[in-house]
């Protein structure tokens, strides 16, 4: 079947749908929704059976709708309408939610239906938060559904009875609606507002003379002032004071530009000091250690998944101490929402010297890689319970065993930023998948299934989708590797297949020549990186479908056939 995906952005959930629909023996091509022109260009030079919107906030050019089934995902429950679905359900503290997959029409959102999915809503989950778990599981299912029921010739979908249906039309939320009232709301009334806010759009304030956009946000407990007040700092992030508490803000944007640490950005607008605390509260640490008999847990819970300078030199910390320690095991657990995409842009765009910070950035992320690589005493495990990309995807096969969980994104690739990449990837990637798959996952640029992953040997397991299943069946290998006989017959192949690797081409030298490639690239004014650099930090719309979204994906027919069983590990 010939499938188009028409996105506003190629996002997770988009990525996902595309992998899952691809691996189902689809034929897929993108079109991002740049202009009804584009859109409709696609359309013909294409020719598919079904147009499938995972994430669309245009609406669909009516000379599309009107000749072809395009089926759009909304998130939210039947009879739901309105682009601001997540918000309100999180501000009306909804219990459950839901997903919907309707036919689109002349009227938004209220198209006949071809699925529902209803979840419950995960307490003190944020929207984004909420949008890559529930939301992208209940529409990747909807969608594989919807493409088997379009072959059916005995299925029709139902048309939208509003007068019987759970949700209704919602206006857009607005910033009065979001509006925080600090001499009023509690803390619960503000952090339920910053949840419902989160990623997009913030909450927008003036501060000193300028407007100001809040994300992110954790009770502060045991703090207090003046409602409104900004009191310390700790971590990057910023303590607010509510009416009967205060509320730690993790990031800011000021308008026009870009989202960095609270601190960095409200603290010059103050027009009074705030301290800094000498040490970051537990619940603020983005690096931890959980231990469970000889194994260490390490994570490293950066927003958004980005690594910087600073964050690669104190996870390196971290990870020496882990070392140094008597445990037999330790697995990267990286964080709840991503594992990592590597180097911080935005922190390298807000530098003084982007170049120079782009330099230091990858080799701080390149030493850490190292040395997981040459911990010799030890089995190390990358557990990747959520998506990775660029230098995180590739920092992950450092370790000698790599597990992901079920429906996890990999994205493997740098070009799509004007770089050629680091982190050892020359020496990493192709000893996991062979040259050629190393070759189509860097020039490609598109995103691997943790199933593919599984196929192609960049993992060796996978475990199952859900959470606690997940880490249950992690724990349970952990200990398995651990065992007395099978932990030194390990360690010794690892030594001796490192040893034969050095030998043939040291480590070195890999990084030598990434890094060669790297350093014209960040020093060169005219690099296409600084541009893409800018363009994601700014988030600026694309002004057209890359090229490598157009070709047609695919299942490629040399590999063997995946299969939908989820593995126990060995």
């Amino acid at each position: 079947m010939r499938i188009l995906l028409l996105c506003s952005a190629f996002n997770g959930l988009s990525q996902r749908v595309h992998r899952e629909l691809v691996l189902d023996g689809c034929e897929i091509v993108v079109q991002l929704a740049t202009s009804d022109e584009e859109m409709e260009r696609a359309v013909q030079q294409f020719q598919p059976d079904l147009v499938i919107c995972p994430f669309l906030k245009h609406k669909i050019p009516d000379a599309i709708w009107q000749s072809l089934p395009c089926l759009v995902v909304h998130p939210g429950i039947e009879g739901d309408r309105g682009p601001s679905s997540l918000d309100w359900a999180i501000s009306d503290d909804k219990e459950t939610w839901g997903v919907t997959l309707l036919q689109a029409n002349d009227t938004m959102d209220a198209g006949d239906i071809w699925g529902t999915m209803n979840f419950p809503m995960r307490a003190g989950a944020n929207k984004s938060s909420l949008y890559r778990r529930e939301v992208t599981r209940c529409a990747v299912s909807l969608v594989k559904q919807a493409v088997r029921n379009f072959t059916d010739q005995n299925f029709l979908p139902r048309p939208l009875i509003e007068s019987q249906a759970p949700g209704c039309l919602l206006p857009t939320m607005t910033q009065n609606d979001r509006a925080i009232d600090w001499q009023r709301d509690s803390t619960a009334e503000v952090l339920k507002k910053l949840r419902a806010a989160d990623s997009l759009p913030g909450i927008r304030e003036t501060i000193g003379d300028r407007v100001v956009n809040l994300f992110g946000g954790r009770e502060a407990e045991g703090l207090r002032g003046e409602p409104g007040n900004f009191i310390v700092s700790a971590g990057g992030h910023l303590c607010r004071a509510t009416v009967d508490g205060a509320v730690w803000i993790s990031h800011a944007k000021e308008a026009g530009k870009f989202k960095l640490s609270a601190s960095r950005v409200i603290v010059p607008l103050l027009d009074y000091p705030v301290d800094e605390l000498s040490d970051v509260p537990p619940a603020l640490q983005e690096i931890r250690t959980e231990y469970s008999d000889e194994v260490a847990y390490l994570y490293f819970s950066f927003h958004g998944g980005a690594m910087s300078t600073q964050q690669c030199q104190d996870l390196l910390a971290q990870y020496r101490e882990l070392a140094a320690s008597d445990v037999k095991v330790i697995v990267l657990m990286g964080g709840d929402e991503f594992w990592s995409n590597g180097i911080h842009l935005n922190t390298i765009e807000a530098a003084e010297d982007p170049a120079q910070e782009s330099w230091e950035n990858i080799n701080a992320i390149d030493d850490f890689v190292l040395e997981v690589i040459n911990t010799r005493d030890k089995l190390t495990v990358a557990a990747l319970g959520a998506n990775a990309g660029a230098g995180g995807a590739m920092m992950a096969l450092a370790c000698d065993r790599v597990v992901v969980r079920e429906g996890v994104v990999i994205n493997p690739h740098y070009q799509t930023m004007g770089l050629y990449g680091s982190e050892y990837w020359t020496y990493l990637l192709p000893r996991r998948v062979g040259a050629q798959r190393a070759k189509r996952y860097t020039e490609d640029c598109l995103p691997v299934l943790a199933s593919e992953a599984l196929r192609d040997g960049y993992a060796d397991n996978l475990f199952k989708g859900d959470l606690t299943a997940f880490h249950r069946q992690l724990s349970d290998y952990c200990q398995r590797l651990v065992n007395v006989a099978e932990f030194g017959h390990s360690l010794s192949q690892k030594i001796q297949r490192r040893e034969a690797d050095e030998q043939e081409k040291p480590l070195q030298q890999y990084r030598d020549e990434e890094l060669q490639i790297m350093r014209g690239i960040f020093f060169d004014p005219g690099a296409e990186y600084h541009r893409a650099r800018k363009a994601f930090v700014y988030k600026q719309c694309a002004k057209s479908t890359p090229e490598y979204l157009r070709r047609s994906s695919m299942t490629v027919s040399n590999t063997e056939p995946v299969t939908e069983e989820v593995l126990e590990p060995a």
